[in-house]
């Protein structure tokens, strides 16, 4: 009984770093499942005949295409505040003076002097504020994750439907120069690429001299569909010297310069895009959810006409994964499965010219086709995962049935409907944005806890049961020999890094579709050493006896009891030998393991509260999402692998411990007789 009670301790220990471990990654390393479901032209998003122009097939897809080219220039960290004009500054308050405001003077002139032909958003992105992640973003519509569970766990390249995926289906040349990351997310899908490399954050003009050296001669040859240039200098500027540094000015400029000569080389079928892909801190940091870092700047230009309004006092707020939906109708390509981003209506209004029924009509088009690709990836999504909250999917549900059949009845009675046609299109809107702020809540709320389980668990007292005690020294030695082996034998705590080759160790031919297997044998591959050394670790019992020096014992004695000494037999005078003295005292046994348990515990809940503070005090760093939560993900689950090893190596010492009295006993009894 007494050895179960100490199994059973150790298991509700370990529970509690479980609880730990699992509250800290739900709101640092935000999960959710990865769909594989592509958006085609020949199947429409839902019931329904398609808008004018509609007709199902490539350049007319879902809706008739406006643009048949597209520049997208992505500058890496591009703040909102970094387009604003000088004068800018809050209401009451004197002007301030910033080396970063008014560098790009060509976006102002160009809204003042072609108000209808370009439009300047703010951009509001979602955490993680990360190059890769808002790439993701940037091409799927969706909310990516540090952890997008699915078929590519074993490489960075998206598989998930995306812009880039679409645009190749179609048979659009795509031209890309720029950050290497691209290369990674989307191998082999440009005809001409100029990758560069974008680790040194020191270095802040190869990149971007590399691309200006390709970017007007490309743009000129004309032997491309959508043209992609990623610069870096910004961002690497603010890593380097910060947003206030002289060198941010002159970067903007350049980055000024480029756009102006974009816009001097445009034709009338080519949309212009300059977008950041996030922003940075007042240190020129970014990765987490401050004002500063979410706020990007986002401009649209196109040669031709094309919103009918005029300019707004202030820059709409849209969400930066708003750019996929709109881009794709705008293009004429079908959306994105898995996007979850509001088509920015005003780019669906038409020219200055066109009358507000029509425009209003067009928007609430738009619209709809945007409404029924969400609800048919929600259907989709929740019926493989139970991610979403099930009472708030149905009320989206019910709202999307009722818009799309108001949306019906209106295409069917056009005429003298405004207030019915406003009406359905903020139904429309309020279930998209209904269904974005579900899964932000579901999949990435960014919010950081401090392990109060786990230090609870950790702060755990330890006494010292018995004359059998292993010493802390032991038990470090003992945790960090399992570290050292996972090193040697040419581990590391990256993803690239796992020894992906192991799944075929045995099994050549492959698994079939086995996935059980293969993940079975990578993951006693990498977490072996923490294996052995846990189930091993029982064996440090044997610690204090083997400092122990060899040869008989004799018994202490008490005072006042040498005459008793005198009188007593010689073998009677000498102390059992080594791990034989666990017999006369199996209470101690019993307690020196669970001593050995707690401490074990104790040194591995220190090594992973570690990594989890260093994620979370470093969670802006430039290389968190690939070096300090890769780092804690490996050492969550070795600590899980270890904390198992470690329960059952007890139990197993236990087993043998239970035969070994039994046979003892057995055998006392048979000298009695």
């Amino acid at each position: 009984m007494q050895k179960v009670l100490v199994l059973l301790f150790l298991a509700w220990i370990c529970f509690l770093f479980y609880a730990g471990i699992a509250l800290f990654t739900s709101g640092f390393l935000l999960t959710r499942l990865e769909l594989t479901n592509y958006s085609s032209c020949q199947e429409p998003p839902g019931p329904g005949p398609l808008p004018w122009g509609g007709r199902g097939e490539s350049g007319a897809c879902w809706m008739a295409s406006r643009f048949s080219r597209v520049v997208l220039v992505l500058i890496d960290a591009l703040r909102f505040d970094f387009a604003q004009p000088q004068g800018s500054h809050v209401p009451g308050e004197p002007p301030v003076s910033l080396p970063f405001l008014g560098k790009l003077g060509s976006l102002q002139r160009i809204l003042e002097i072609q108000p209808h032909h370009a439009r300047l958003y703010r951009s509001q992105v979602d955490p993680p504020t990360t190059t890769m992640q808002r790439l993701k973003a940037l091409t799927t519509g969706s909310l990516p994750t540090f952890i997008d569970a699915g078929s590519n766990f074993a490489s960075h390249s998206i598989v998930e439907d995306n812009l880039i995926k679409q645009l190749t289906s179609a048979g659009r040349r795509l031209v890309f120069m720029g950050d290497d990351t691209w290369k990674d997310l989307f191998p082999g899908a440009f005809s001409q690429a100029f990758f560069f490399p974008s680790f040194n954050v020191r270095d802040l003009h190869t990149v971007d001299n590399g691309i200006l050296e390709h970017l007007y001669p490309t743009m000129e040859n004309g032997e491309w569909d959508v043209l992609i240039a990623h610069f870096l200098g910004v961002d690497h500027c603010g890593h380097k010297h910060g947003p206030h540094h002289p060198e941010m000015a002159k970067k903007l400029s350049q980055m000024d310069q480029v756009i102006q000569g974009l816009v001097e080389r445009l034709e009338n079928d080519t949309l212009l895009v300059v977008a950041g892909d996030h922003g940075m801190t007042m240190n020129g940091d970014h990765g987490g959810d401050s004002e500063l870092e979410v706020s990007a700047a986002l401009f649209l230009y196109s040669p031709t006409a094309l919103f009918p309004s005029v300019l707004p006092e202030e820059p709409e707020v849209v969400p930066q994964i708003s750019l996929v939906p709109t881009l794709a109708l705008l293009l004429g390509l079908p959306i994105p499965f898995a996007n979850i981003g509001e088509v920015m209506t005003e780019a669906f209004s038409g020219n200055k010219d066109s009358q507000p029924h029509s425009s209003a009509l067009a928007q609430a088009s738009a619209l709809h086709l945007n409404a029924q690709q969400v609800s048919r990836f929600l259907h989709t999504y929740s019926a493989a995962t139970q991610d979403l909250q099930v009472k708030e999917l149905q009320r989206l549900q019910s709202l999307f049935s009722k818009a799309s059949a108001d949306f019906h009845r209106l295409l069917q009675n056009p005429q003298g409907a405004e207030t019915t046609l406003q009406a359905v299109i903020a139904e429309l809107q309020q279930f998209l944005r209904g269904a974005r702020a579900m899964c932000i809540e579901s999949w990435a709320q960014f919010s950081l806890s401090f392990l109060l389980l786990h230090l609870l668990a950790a702060g755990i007292p330890i006494t010292t049961p018995g004359p059998f005690t292993v010493p802390w020294q032991a038990v470090s030695a003992w945790a960090l020999m399992a570290t050292q082996t996972f090193y040697s034998t040419g581990h590391q705590p990256v993803f690239p890094a796992i020894h992906w080759h192991a799944a075929f160790v045995g099994f050549p031919e492959g698994h079939g579709s086995s996935t059980w297997l293969p993940a079975l044998l990578v993951g006693a591959n990498t977490f072996a050493s923490h294996l052995l050394f846990s189930v091993g670790c029982p064996l440090l019992l044997l610690w204090p006896f083997l400092c122990e020096s060899q040869g008989p014992r004799k018994k202490r004695q008490t005072p006042g009891n040498e005459a008793e000494a005198r009188i007593r037999p010689k073998e009677e005078e000498e102390e059992p030998l080594m791990e034989m003295r666990l017999r006369d005292a199996p209470h101690h046994f019993s307690a020196a393991l669970l001593q050995l348990g707690l401490k074990y515990l104790f040194v591995l809940g220190v090594q992973i509260l570690a990594c989890a503070l260093a994620a979370s005090i470093l969670r802006r760093h430039l290389m968190v999402w690939k070096v300090f939560a890769p780092k804690f993900i490996f050492e969550a689950v070795g600590f899980i692998v270890s904390s198992v090893g470690l329960i059952l190596g007890i139990a197993l010492v236990m087993r043998v411990d239970g035969a070994v009295s039994s046979w003892f006993k057995h055998l006392v009894l048979t000298q009695q007789r």
